[in-house]
């Protein structure tokens, strides 16, 4: 398979199951409160501020794409996965919501991140209606208690990685109290890869999985998280603003204290030394970026994410399920490691 082949097949499976969701996330959106639901549709890139339809960048669909694969493993048709996709769509939205009023982030996918457009206050009650509304697009589904509490379990990991991501910016770049790499994975897992094993494993008990399935996917989900979020934060760390959205060495500059900057001061590299004390005094955050990566932090973070990828196809192995369904969950899995080589 070459490198174009492992770009188009996820993204050939994302635009099968956004084709598949996109009527039903809209018809929810559309339940909202005018006003609430204008919000929800400029952050999904379908109108502008004041409701004028636009077609702006919206998320890359990795999350309800998995929800419906999901179904799929489980032997259901694509139809099953639909409100767990819908759900966890409408949850990853609400998450970024409040993630760039926590982070100050004023720029999401390009444009103007909600608050600043509408206002703090208006984003946050637009995430807290996005959220609401996914517990009753599963609630009012078939298997919906069950349904329910998964999401409520994934929720809470969340919020605790959430949580960890927030008070490291607070603690030191070094001594005993700072940031461990073994910390930053378990942040990570919490953070990013709740909501993918969510997804899957939402998808599958819609599905009418076994529950030892259901767990498997939410297990490979889990790993394939910490390696999307190590990828974004390479990104964030060295990435283009032109790709990014988002400003060069944006996470350096809130200091994030992410994989590949932890990773480098851990090397015991001279340049770890060197980065250290400029870390430590607020000093440029491009010199830091290029010490960081002369420490090994980009090439450690990234083998660590690959580590993951391989961990979430080594599960996947272990279901047995439709070859269809198992080929295109693995492309879209390959294709979230593919970021990281």
């Amino acid at each position: 398979m070459t490198v174009a082949d492992v770009a188009a097949a996820p993204a050939e499976v994302v635009d099968r199951c956004a084709r598949l969701t996109r009527p039903a996330l809209r018809e929810a959106v559309g339940r909202l409160h005018p006003w609430v639901g204008e919000m929800a549709a400029y952050s999904f890139g379908w109108c502008d501020v004041g409701g004028a339809p636009v077609t702006a960048p919206g998320g890359k669909g990795l999350r309800q794409a998995l929800a419906v694969l999901g179904a799929e493993i489980a032997g259901a048709p694509p139809q099953a996965g639909v409100p767990a996709a819908v759900a966890v769509e409408l949850v990853h939205t609400f998450s970024l919501l409040h993630d760039d009023v926590m982070d100050g982030d004023a720029v999401r996918r390009g444009r103007p991140a909600v608050w600043r457009a509408y206002g703090t206050g208006p984003a946050v009650l637009a995430g807290d209606a996005l959220f609401a509304l996914a517990v009753d697009t599963l609630a009012t589904s078939a298997g919906g208690a069950g349904a329910v509490r998964l999401l409520s379990a994934a929720l809470g990991d969340l919020v605790r990685g959430q949580a960890d991501d927030l008070l490291f910016a607070g603690r030191p770049w070094t001594g005993p109290h700072r940031v461990r790499s073994t910390e930053y994975q378990l942040m990570a897992e919490g953070k990013t890869g709740a909501l993918l094993g969510c997804s899957l494993a939402l998808g599958a008990l819609l599905g009418g999985a076994s529950p030892a399935v259901v767990a498997g996917l939410d297990r490979a989900g889990r790993h394939a998280g910490v390696a999307f979020q190590i990828a974004d934060d390479v990104l964030g760390t060295w990435g283009d603003p032109a790709v990014t959205g988002k400003p060069v060495h944006g996470d350096l500059r809130e200091r994030k204290k992410t994989l590949p900057v932890v990773s480098a001061l851990e090397s015991g590299r001279p340049a770890a030394r060197r980065l250290a004390a400029l870390l430590e005094a607020d000093g440029d955050v491009a010199g830091a970026a290029e010490l960081a990566e002369e420490a090994g932090g980009r090439t450690a973070a990234l083998a660590v994410a690959r580590g993951c990828g391989a961990a979430a196809l080594s599960e996947l192995g272990r279901i047995r399920a439709p070859a269809r369904a198992v080929r295109d969950l693995r492309a879209l899995l390959d294709g979230v490691v593919a970021r990281t080589r």
